[in-house]
């Protein structure tokens, strides 16, 4: 099946693009986290957000899930890791699957977490940002999953039922303080990466004071590259380059939300969303006539 519209992200922006898309009774398909966005969960209260004044960020989180859920729009869970512009439509791949859309709406926000040395050159070889997705590739071999959120530690579990051997490095303090769930079969390693190498492939994670022999490496964070995401996509610093309709260079192709630029605002990134949507949705009717 080819959708009208593709949108990656579920965060507000992506959410409400989907709203939208779904009243202008188009064909789509939304990716993301059925749990929603972490961030509006953890806000202790939203101010600035119209209509919606003193509002703590699980009760706006709440009403975003019963909006959604009114209107009957499934979240998809498929972690997309590329996005191939193909002539008349997007080619959207996670591990072995693929889906197509005519159209494409990226709204994958923003990650405060900086490449390591190695991460952007293998990827794809040897380098990976979804467990789900690669984990048959490294059965039998060794493994070592850098987490940066919770999502991390599930993968780190996965990976453990396939790999010879999963190390786990968590990134960021916050994971630290809740590795209870993990593998006991999994080592864990309190040390800070700093590069990654290879020849055709990966085969080393190095830190500060030793290096890890290693097959693959998976990055495991809230928010992927755009430019790892798109090939060809121009970016404006580390967020994606649009004009005032959300377009970004490549045609069909949207964006809106954090991962356009500051301000990094719920209120923006809805109203970003519909910009998008009402924006696919013009240019699906231009390329019909």
């Amino acid at each position: 099946m080819r959708y009208d519209i593709a949108i990656i992200g579920s965060g507000p922006a992506g959410l409400s693009a989907a709203v939208n898309a779904k009243i202008r009774n188009k064909s789509f398909i939304i990716f993301g986290n059925k749990t929603l966005s972490n961030k509006i969960e953890k806000a202790p209260s939203i101010d600035n957000y119209l209509g919606l004044y003193n509002i703590s960020g699980g009760e706006l989180k709440e009403r975003f899930e019963n909006h959604i859920n009114a209107m009957d729009i499934e979240i998809d869970e498929h972690k997309i890791t590329n996005v191939y512009a193909m002539g008349d439509y997007f080619a959207l791949t996670s591990g072995s699957e693929m889906f197509e859309a005519t159209t494409v709406i990226i709204a994958i926000g923003t990650d405060s977490a900086k490449s390591i040395e190695g991460e952007d050159t293998f990827l794809g070889r040897g380098v990976s940002y979804c467990a789900t997705c690669d984990a048959p590739l490294y059965k039998g071999k060794n493994v070592c999953v850098l987490g940066y959120n919770e999502e991390a530690i599930h993968e780190a579990n996965f990976l453990n039922e396939i790999a010879s051997k999963t190390y786990f490095v968590p990134m960021r303090n916050t994971i630290k303080k809740d590795l209870s769930s993990i593998d006991e079969k999994i080592e864990i390693l309190e040390k800070k990466p700093t590069s990654i190498e290879g020849e055709m492939l990966v085969n080393k994670l190095n830190f500060q004071d030793e290096s890890l022999d290693i097959d693959g490496v998976f990055i495991i964070k809230d928010s992927m590259s755009p430019k790892n995401l798109v090939p060809g996509l121009e970016l404006d610093g580390q967020h994606i380059k649009v004009d005032a309709n959300m377009k970004t260079n490549i045609a069909g192709l949207f964006a809106c939300g954090d991962c356009v630029g500051r301000p990094y605002s719920y209120l923006k990134s809805a109203g970003q969303g519909l910009t998008a949507a009402l924006n696919a949705v013009d240019y699906l009717a231009k390329k019909d006539r």
